[in-house]
């Protein structure tokens, strides 16, 4: 019977294979990691050596929108928030404590000057009244009796004088008593209309109890602050256009009818009163209006206001020379309006000034504008679409056939 006997491997021959193997794995692995490093570092080179900064692109311009500074005509604005009030505004009240009688109005009514709007109770008045009239006729009568005796004179004309005295102060007392029963009933003090109705008849009023509003509005007031440095333009009649947030949309048109002789001396402020006619009443005393008062229209250089760049209190501009660089010049800024500057120093009619991409910008900087740019990025768009269209293969070509193995 013949056995087979298996090749004996001593430990140290399998020692030897596994360091060999490890050796090989572990510098593979760094060869792997050597490549991979090497093809990130070229592509990294590419990528910083395209960009603006690196060897490829540092002088590469940055692409702006300029224009050139030209006169306009522009007239500013200034903006400030204002307050209805009515021409004429009271709140209508009682002199006496007394008993309401009666109420001869509603809420909302539109009542002429002198209107009767509430009648209080008068019978104590009245009373008095014909008491006073009484004593008033006796006193004329013994007067004109004594009169005719002085003129045959029978009496002493010290006398008569006396009576003449009372009879003017009876009908002084009437006159009073009169007075009296007209503060009974309470009446419009001018034209307007009447707000909410505050009182009821029956109710007990007195002097201060609040009876009703009236207010004038054919036309109203519309008072707003004006800094002393625009108090120039707030002339007498001076055109004021003014919105509220009721009505969007609409816009009222007022003038300026007077400028407040005191200023505010915290806020250095004027309050200015404009006067807009109201007939469809829209306008109520109270409301907010957003009011805007034009200047007069004069030339000057303007620019949109991103084109501005603000340093804290300094406002700078890029200006670009003939060599397409930049320059950064401070300028004085005029006035500020509808998304527009005027500049009134600094740069001058004919200069060519950065509108957009200032934030990309550093003295001496190259520009180009951004129109080309977008031509020439829309080009290369395009034939790298046609480029790629070149090489792709049609969904309905065959697909060439991979190269059988060879077994080896």
């Amino acid at each position: 019977m013949a056995f087979s006997h298996a090749p004996v491997v001593s430990a140290s021959h399998v020692v030897r294979r596994r360091w060999a193997r490890w050796l090989f794995l572990a510098t593979l692995t760094a060869g792997l990691a050597a490549c991979g490093g090497s093809e990130s570092a070229k592509k990294g080179g590419a990528s910083s050596g395209a960009g603006p900064g690196g060897p490829g692109g540092g002088d590469r311009p940055t692409a702006v929108t300029t224009l050139r500074l030209r006169t306009e005509r522009f007239a500013e604005r200034y903006s400030a928030i204002g307050t209805v009030k009515a021409r004429e505004s009271v709140t209508v009240t009682a002199k006496v404590s007394e008993i309401v009688q009666q109420v001869h109005f509603d809420s909302g009514d539109t009542v002429a000057a002198g209107a009767p709007l509430v009648t209080l109770s008068q019978r104590q008045q009245q009373a008095a009244l014909a008491e006073a009239q009484a004593a008033a006729d006796e006193a004329e009568r013994l007067f004109r009796r004594q009169r005719e005796l002085a003129d045959q004179q029978l009496i002493a004309r010290a006398q008569l004088d006396n009576q003449r005295a009372a009879r003017d102060a009876a009908n002084a007392r009437v006159a009073q008593i009169r007075a009296q029963l007209s503060d009974r009933v309470i009446r419009a003090p001018f034209a307007g209309v009447l707000g909410l109705r505050q009182v009821s008849p029956g109710a007990l009023i007195t002097p201060g109890t609040a009876i009703a509003t009236l207010d004038a509005l054919q036309r109203v007031y519309v008072d707003f602050p004006l800094p002393e440095s625009q108090l120039a333009r707030a002339g007498q009649g001076a055109r004021v256009t003014g919105s509220v947030a009721g009505y969007p949309g609409r816009s009222f048109i007022g003038t300026v009818s007077i400028v407040d002789t005191r200023l505010d001396p915290v806020a250095r402020a004027a309050l200015v009163r404009a006067d807009f006619p109201n007939v469809d009443r829209v306008l109520r005393p109270g409301m907010l209006v957003n009011v805007e008062l034009a200047g007069s229209e004069r030339e000057a250089l303007l620019l949109p206001e991103i084109a501005v760049v603000q340093v804290g209190r300094e406002s700078f501009v890029y200006r670009v020379k003939d060599d397409d660089s930049v320059e950064q010049i401070p300028v004085t800024i005029a006035a500020r309006s509808e998304g527009r500057v005027e500049i009134a120093g600094g740069a001058a009619a004919g200069d060519r000034i950065v509108v957009e991409g200032t934030g990309k910008l550093r003295p001496g900087a190259k520009i180009a504008e951004s129109v080309e740019k977008a031509d020439g990025a829309e080009k290369g768009i395009s034939a790298e679409k046609g480029a790629n269209a070149d090489q792709t293969t049609p969904s309905n070509a065959p697909t060439p056939a991979k190269p059988a193995a060879t077994g080896g």
